[in-house]
C-alpha cells in the first residue's frame, strides 16, 4: 500500500511541476518582450535633416573673446617651450635616481599654464 501512494504522490507532484513550467516554457519559446523606446527619444520616422525636427545650435554658446584668443596663443607658445624644456631635462636625468626637483617645478608650470590656458578657453 505504501508503495502506491508513492506512486501517487510523485505522480502528484510531476504534475504540479509541469503545470508550474508551463508557463516559464512558452515564454522561452520566442517570446521576448518588445523594447519600448524612450519617451524623451526622437521621432524614428524623421530623422533630423529630411523633414524632421530642426537642430540648431543653441542662441546662448560662448564664444572667446578676442582678448582671450590673442592670450591663449601666447600661453599655447610658453607651454610649447616649456615642455621642450621638460623634454630635455628629463632626457639628462637618470629616472632611475631620484627626480631632481627643477623637473619637479617644471612639471608644476606646465600643469598651471595648461589648467589656465583651459579656464581661458571655457570663458
Amino acid at each position: 500500500m505504501s508503495q502506491s501512494r508513492r506512486t501517487v504522490l510523485s505522480t502528484v507532484a510531476c504534475a504540479a511541476g509541469m503545470l508550474a513550467a508551463k508557463p516559464l516554457l512558452s515564454f522561452a519559446q520566442g517570446r521576448t518582450p518588445q523594447p519600448v523606446p524612450s519617451p524623451n527619444a526622437p521621432n524614428q520616422n524623421f530623422p533630423p535633416g529630411l523633414n524632421g525636427p530642426d537642430i540648431r545650435p543653441d542662441s546662448n554658446t560662448k564664444t572667446i573673446a578676442p582678448q582671450h584668443q590673442k592670450e591663449i596663443r601666447e600661453d599655447v607658445e610658453r607651454l610649447f617651450q616649456l615642455i621642450t624644456e621638460f623634454k630635455a631635462q628629463v632626457e639628462k636625468t637618470d629616472l632611475n635616481s631620484t627626480i631632481s626637483l627643477s623637473v619637479v617645478k617644471k612639471a608644476q608650470e606646465i600643469e598651471k599654464l595648461a589648467k589656465h590656458v583651459k579656464d581661458l578657453a571655457k570663458g
